[in-house]
């Protein structure tokens, strides 16, 4: 599998922590495979916009674009629903 290097906020990284830590994923590659799965398929069904926000125009991301923080926002509201 190939390598990536790629800098996350303290905070991000704080969150892959504590999903590690609490054993909801075995590791934080793990919590990135996920993420950029979902961000993947988000992105196929046309949920968030492929365009960086720089090319969005002068009043920046259209309404209907998503970020990847409301995505899993809503992947662990519907997650905890089901457990």
């Amino acid at each position: 599998m190939p390598m990536v290097t790629v800098s996350i906020s303290p905070l991000q990284a704080a969150g892959i922590r504590a999903a590690v830590d609490t054993g909801t994923y075995a590791s934080s590659s793990e919590v990135v495979r996920e993420a950029l799965r979902m961000w993947d398929a988000a992105r196929k069904r046309g949920d968030i916009c492929a365009v960086p926000v720089a090319a969005n125009g002068p009043d920046g991301p259209s309404k209907s674009s998503r970020c990847v923080a409301d995505m899993f926002a809503d992947y662990e509201t519907e997650r905890a629903r089901h457990n």
